[in-house]
């Protein structure tokens, strides 16, 4: 979870970590991360 954001999820590059962050609610991040593992994406 973002620090201080209760119910969002901030994402960066790792390779950046001061640049810009993408957030997401943890509802929209979980279905995300649901597609990844059951194969929906294709990697």
């Amino acid at each position: 979870m973002a620090s201080g954001l209760p119910g969002l999820v901030g994402v960066r590059d790792s390779k950046m970590p001061g640049g810009p962050v993408l957030v997401f609610a943890t509802s929209e991040w979980s279905v995300f991360v649901r597609g990844i593992k059951g194969g929906a994406l294709g990697l």
